[in-house]
């Protein structure tokens, strides 16, 4: 199934649950306007063609003492399929790593980095980062607030 394939309430159903995914089924249904047996059939749809991936909750990373932020503009010394592949697993494996981004750019990956403070990210850049595969140069941007980071899907 492709984005085309989504009808009216396919997509209100995923802006809902972009907002709400703990709404109740019979919740769901009255506010994209169907009955309950189908919307559930919409959603599992939905889910078993893998649209929606899963559910979480979100939280408040500030809340918890983790409010240094930083993006971090990585440059790779081979961009073949193989470097890429074992970059990208390495990646995968590090929890301070929160998105990471291949890019059409004068650099080759984006992080965002989150940590406890600027100590925490130096160790975290020099031994973690720094000694991910095929790394050739790194260069940091500190984000002083986050403005917009709310996860919500944007227009269907």
């Amino acid at each position: 199934m492709n984005s085309f394939d989504l009808d009216r309430f396919d997509r209100a159903i995923l802006n809902v649950l972009s907002e709400d995914g703990r709404i109740s089924i019979a919740d769901l249904a009255r506010r994209i306007g169907l009955s309950k047996t189908p919307t559930q059939t919409r959603l599992r749809r939905l889910e078993a063609e893998g649209i929606i991936t899963g559910y979480r909750a979100l939280v408040d990373p500030i809340r918890l003492g983790l409010d240094h932020v930083a993006f971090v503009e990585v440059k790779l010394d081979d961009t073949r399929e193989a470097a890429l592949a074992k970059f990208n697993a390495a990646v995968a494996r590090l929890p301070e790593i929160e998105q990471a981004h291949m890019m059409a750019s004068h650099f080759d990956y984006l992080l965002k980095v989150r940590t406890r403070s600027m100590t925490d990210y130096r160790a975290v850049l020099g031994e973690k980062i720094s000694s991910l595969p095929h790394v050739a140069s790194t260069s940091t941007y500190v984000a002083m607030q986050a403005v917009k980071e709310d996860g919500a899907l944007g227009p269907l």
